[in-house]
C-alpha cells in the first residue's frame, strides 16, 4: 500500500512538474516572423473552468466558408449573431454534459483515458471584452487563413462533407461534428486551442492541458 502511494504522489508530482514546464516553456521556442500585414483580424479566445474555444467575428467570408453550418441549421443569419464560436473535445463529455448537474462518472473516465472527439459549434451575440475569460488577439489576413484552415481539418469528413451529429446540441445555436483526432487527458480541448493559436502566430506554452496553463502562457508571451 505504500509502495502505490509513493507511486501516486511521483506520478502527481510528475504531472505538476510537465504543467508548470508547459506552461512556462514557450512554443515555439523563438517567437516567429509574422506574415506582412496589420492586425485586422480579430479573434476571441474564451474560457470556463476546465475548456477553451476559439471564437471567430462571423462576416459573408466566414458563412460561405463554413456554409455547411447553416445547412445544419445553424443560425448564422440571426440578426443577432456577432460570432461563430469553435471547440474540439471529447465525445461522451460533451455530449452527455449539457449542464455541470448533469455530470456523470462514465464521461468523465473516457476523458481521462481514451474517447472518441468531436468539435462543438455555437453562436453567439456580443462578447464582452475586456472579460476575465476572454482574451482577444488581432491578427494579420495570412494567419487568420491559416487559423481557419486548420479549423476547417478539424472537422471529420464523409461522403457529403463533415459528419453532423444528428439530434446533437444544446440549444436551436449550437450543433455537434465528427472531428479528426482522439481525446485523452494528455491531448485535449485545450491543447487543441492553444495548437490553433499557434497556427494563427501567437505563442502558448509547450503544453496547456487546462485553461488556466494556457491563460498564463498566453500572459507570459503575448
Amino acid at each position: 500500500m505504500r509502495r502505490l502511494l509513493r507511486y501516486l504522489l511521483m506520478l502527481v508530482a510528475a504531472l505538476l512538474l510537465a504543467a508548470a514546464l508547459g506552461t512556462l516553456v514557450p512554443r515555439p521556442l523563438w517567437p516567429a516572423a509574422m506574415a506582412k500585414g496589420e492586425g485586422t483580424r480579430r479573434i476571441l479566445v474564451l474560457k470556463n473552468p476546465i475548456h477553451t474555444d476559439i471564437a471567430v467575428p462571423l462576416d459573408d467570408g466566414i458563412r460561405r466558408r463554413f456554409a455547411f453550418l447553416a445547412d445544419a441549421g445553424l443560425p448564422m443569419d440571426a440578426s443577432d449573431a456577432r460570432y461563430i464560436v469553435f471547440g474540439w473535445g471529447g465525445r461522451a463529455f460533451y455530449l452527455e454534459t449539457p449542464i455541470w448537474s448533469q455530470l456523470k462518472a462514465a464521461p468523465v473516465l473516457k476523458a481521462l483515458t481514451l474517447d472518441a472527439s468531436v468539435m462543438h459549434v455555437d453562436v453567439a451575440d456580443a462578447i464582452k471584452e475586456p472579460h476575465p475569460d476572454v482574451a482577444g488577439f488581432d491578427i494579420d489576413d495570412a494567419h487568420f487563413a491559416a487559423l481557419l484552415d486548420y479549423i476547417a481539418a478539424s472537422f471529420r469528413q464523409g461522403t457529403g462533407g463533415p459528419v453532423a451529429i444528428e439530434k446533437a446540441g444544446y440549444s436551436t445555436y449550437d450543433r455537434f461534428y465528427e472531428a479528426n483526432g482522439r481525446f485523452n487527458a494528455l491531448v485535449g480541448c485545450n491543447t487543441w486551442t492553444a495548437a490553433g493559436l499557434r497556427v494563427a502566430g501567437i505563442r502558448t506554452g509547450w503544453w496547456n492541458p487546462l485553461p488556466v496553463s494556457l491563460w498564463w502562457s498566453m500572459g507570459l508571451y503575448d
